[in-house]
């Protein structure tokens, strides 16, 4: 019974879900849906940087910004998570002052 040719995709996904690899490729997702997610005016004012494991460490350019993102951090969860397809595939954000760039 010959169940006919496999697409290369599908033998990729599977093998990356086996290996564990898709879970942090959806996580890697949140440095290329970060602007979208926090809207223009907090994109502007800061940089996702990277995401290990579940945490997503996220480059503030000030104090002030990063004082007031510290207290959206759990909205900006979300955001991030629901656009990533709604499950909570990031768990945390990290916010770090920019270096050098104290506006």
């Amino acid at each position: 019974m010959n169940a006919g040719p496999t697409r290369v995709g599908d033998l990729l996904g599977d093998l990356l879900e086996k290996r564990g690899l898709g879970t942090q490729l959806r996580r890697l997702g949140a440095l290329d849906v970060w602007s979208g997610a926090v809207g223009a005016r907090v994109a502007e004012v800061t940089e996702a940087k990277t995401v290990v494991a579940s945490t997503l460490f996220v480059e503030v350019r000030s104090s002030a910004w990063l004082m007031e993102l510290s207290l959206m951090k759990e909205a900006l969860l979300e955001r991030v998570n629901a656009e990533l397809g709604g499950e909570r595939t990031i768990d945390r954000i990290v916010l770090t002052l920019m270096e050098g760039d104290e506006s």
